[in-house]
């Protein structure tokens, strides 16, 4: 073996240690250079020469700088083989670099290439919401693709590299890791509306009137959108209208007084017990104004709703003409203002936008609580009946149970006029913040930091061949526990790097949306605030994991389903030990998988073969959900899912599937709203028929349309939920989630109500 010699004098300036292109510091191995010499060598008509090839390890290795790149060592190579009589080495060392180096690139090449001639694959279709061959979105995804392996080389520690390289994790939105940009926020929009906000160079004052608040309320939505990675939402959007309704009644009136020479002041503040459009035929007096004026006001607002739904879907908030990814949460204000709100939005989301297309976004949500408005004695059951109307139409709204144990406020009043605090509120996909270690109970205000997803089916596919279960299930429980530890010190590592950011890096998230925000200097870095927020530890693919470990799902067995309980609960236990440990608010997120679901698929596949029930389709199951294909009833697909979603406080949904058209059966809506009632189920929603044609947009719900019976043209879509939301296109989704498409089935049939039958 050849020696370094032992002179001190070389001593003082021999390499010792070597910066690796992923940013690692390693030791430095002579047997390296040693070894390419001698690979370069092998491949020339005269071979190896170990004296040659010792005298120029030598030579590098004591004439180094104390610490050198991959990159200034291999410079030094080619050197000192330049100066030899070896010029043949030489050219064989220089072309095999090139060559590496050639190859290192290729996987980068062959994405941008795809980006460039519109390919449609898992990585242009990753996300659904946005339309990756336009020049725009075409930018995205070339920043996207550069952005990983950054975070790969430099921003990740060895730990948790290895966790995504073999498969074991999902980093979310890992392309905006470097803007230490956050996921989503519940927007405070009374802060927009009565105080106005200054974003970039724009300046907006506050709202006076019913049509300036439905425009500040996109903008809110669109400008933060632009500042975050994730989605953004409206917690209260009845309650923060409907003083703008008021405002707008007033005005009208005023019209009138102006018109008429009268004065109205006694209606300004009068109590009404609704704005409804009543016809003037018989109306005299005072009685005339005032349904003039309702009549105005309400024609006002529906005008504002449809503005506000067609903004959401039209407005592009980021490359790929992607549109902001925005919910709203509503049904507990019992004014007639706030009621006034929700019909209309309600109304024009029944009507459709454009040609009489269901609207993609906001994602609605109805909030469901006993005494407000899910009995018939409720002051907004008959809002309650018009959403699930709307629901049996156009998806939404979902339904957010505010009854669920999990989601109650001990703070909440009835006759609280700002109840909406205590209320729990969720995003488009599931995401749920309410729980605070660091601050008020409150969704408001607060948003989901960054998540990331455990692929518990790999864990379990490794225990397989164990054949005492115990013994396999103890093995399963302790990688799981390994891979808990690393997931939360990832994110731990994330928040460390985000919490660096400047308040003026968000100009209008820390200024006017994030709790505790409003206290920051622009030159402050968010680290006093930012704890507020969330880290969520998710999983997928529940239902293959429990096949791997004791051979059935916990859709078709009770033991799978009494050992996916007990995963889950010790998935939410180390999760609170990691609140303690850490200092943040740790959550169980039932992730919403979308490209994930294929991707961890595809890999596993690769690995350990196709597997009955695991590996043998193109996609893992949505976290905790009993899997597409399994048919049963929808009751006792709810009884399955249902204990999940007090464990899965950072988000969890529930769906049933409805054959044929649900459009003159709202009933059987109100129906699934009803069990997720009995079954302490938190968010939940319906999923049935809707055609689309995609050349004139007209819609309607019969099953298997092959042709548009306005148009004539053949090109016709299914609208459906990818994950939480809807996407207008199928041609959008990626393989994974096609595959799963096509394998749901139905749990009521022909939109019957054979909810509960076994």
């Amino acid at each position: 073996m050849h020696q370094i010699s032992d002179n001190p004098k070389n001593n003082q300036t021999m390499i010792q240690t070597v910066v690796k292109r992923d940013g690692r510091i390693v030791g430095f191995n002579e047997q390296k250079i040693m070894a390419a010499i001698r690979k370069a060598m092998m491949h020339t008509d005269k071979g190896e020469d170990e004296r040659l090839l010792n005298q120029i390890t030598d030579h590098i290795a004591q004439r180094g700088q104390t610490q050198m790149t991959v990159e200034a060592i291999q410079d030094l190579v080619e050197m000192e083989l330049m100066k030899s009589s070896r010029k043949d080495v030489a050219q064989k060392y220089i072309a095999y670099r090139n060559q590496r180096s050639i190859a290192r690139k290729a996987k980068t090449r062959d994405v941008f290439l795809d980006i460039v001639n519109v390919k449609s694959n898992d990585v242009t279709r990753e996300n659904a919401n946005m339309n990756a061959d336009t020049p725009a979105g075409m930018m995205m995804k070339f920043a996207s693709e550069t952005t990983k392996p950054f975070v790969d080389d430099y921003l990740l520690s060895a730990e948790s590299r290895d966790a995504v390289e073999h498969n074991y994790l999902h980093i979310h939105d890992k392309d905006y890791y470097p803007t230490k940009s956050f996921t989503c926020v519940q927007h405070p929009l009374d802060n927009i509306l009565n105080c106005g906000f200054i974003a970039g160079h724009g300046a907006s004052r506050p709202a006076k009137r019913i049509e300036t608040a439905s425009v500040l309320a996109c903008i809110s939505l669109e400008c933060a959108q632009n500042e975050m990675h994730g989605g953004q939402a409206i917690p209260a959007f009845d309650f923060y209208l409907a003083p703008f309704v008021r405002l707008s009644y007033i005005e009208e009136l005023k019209n009138l007084e102006d018109l008429n020479g009268e004065d109205y002041s006694s209606l300004y503040h009068e109590p009404l017990m609704d704005y409804l459009k009543q016809p003037l035929d018989g109306l005299t007096g005072i009685d005339r104004v005032r349904q003039h004026a309702i009549n105005k006001t309400v024609g006002r607002v529906h005008q504002s709703m449809e503005a506000f739904i067609h903004n959401m879907n039209t407005i592009h908030s980021r490359g790929g003409n992607q549109v902001v990814f925005s919910s709203i949460n509503y049904g507990t204000d019992t004014s007639a203002e706030g009621r006034c709100i929700m019909r209309e939005i309600l109304l024009s989301t029944y009507d459709g936008v454009g040609e009489g297309e269901t609207a993609i976004f906001p994602i609605q949500i109805w909030k469901k609580k006993r005494g407000v408005n899910y009995l018939p004695e409720d002051r907004n059951f008959d809002l309650y009946q018009l959403a699930c109307k709307v629901t049996a139409r156009r998806f939404f709204p979902n339904f957010l149970n505010l009854d669920a144990t999990y989601n109650q406020d001990a703070d909440w009043r009835a006759d609280d006029p700002k109840r909406y605090i205590h209320e729990v509120a969720t995003m488009g996909c599931r995401t749920r913040v309410f729980e605070n270690r660091f601050g008020p109970k409150t969704s408001i205000g607060r948003g989901n930091i960054s998540f990331s997803t455990i692929n518990i089916v790999r864990l379990a596919l490794e225990c397989r061949d164990i054949e005492d279960k115990e013994q396999r299930i103890g093995q399963f429980f302790a990688k799981l526990d390994h891979m808990l530890e690393v997931t939360a010190k990832q994110l731990d590592d994330r928040f460390q790097f985000q919490k660096t950011a400047f308040a003026k890096q968000f100009p209008l998230l820390m200024k006017s949306l994030w709790i505790g925000a409003d206290k920051l200097g622009a030159n402050d870095t968010v680290e006093s605030v930012i704890n507020q927020g969330t880290l969520g530890i998710g999983f997928i693919g529940l239902a293959e994991c429990l096949v791997a470990l004791v051979g059935k799902h916990h859709g078709e067995s009770e033991e799978a389903q009494q050992l996916g309980l007990k995963i889950v609960t010790y998935m939410r236990d180390r999760i609170n030990v990691f609140c303690d440990q850490f200092h943040h608010n740790y959550s169980v997120l039932a992730t919403p998988a979308e490209g994930l679901a294929g991707r961890f698929t595809k890999r596993d596949r690769k690995d350990f073969g196709s597997i009955p029930g695991i590996t043998d389709r193109d996609y893992y199951t949505n976290s905790n959900h009993v899997p597409v294909y399994y048919k049963c009833s929808a009751r006792h697909k709810a009884e399955v899912e249902a204990p999940y979603h007090e464990l899965t406080r950072g988000g969890h949904i529930f769906y049933v599937e409805i054959d044929g058209d649900a459009t003159h059966n709202p009933q059987v809506i109100m129906s699934v709203v009803d069990m997720m009632d009995r079954l302490n189920m938190g968010y939940g929603s319906v999923n049935h028929n809707r055609n689309r044609c995609m050349d004139c947009g007209y819609e309607n719900a019969q099953g298997d349309l092959k042709k548009c019976p306005k148009c004539g043209s053949t090109h016709i879509d299914r609208l459906q939920r990818i994950t939480g939301y809807l996407v207008g296109t199928t041609d959008r989704w990626n393989s994974g989630k096609l595959a799963e498409l096509n394998d749901r089935v139905t749990h009521i049939d022909d939109g019957n109500q054979t909810l509960f039958e076994d």
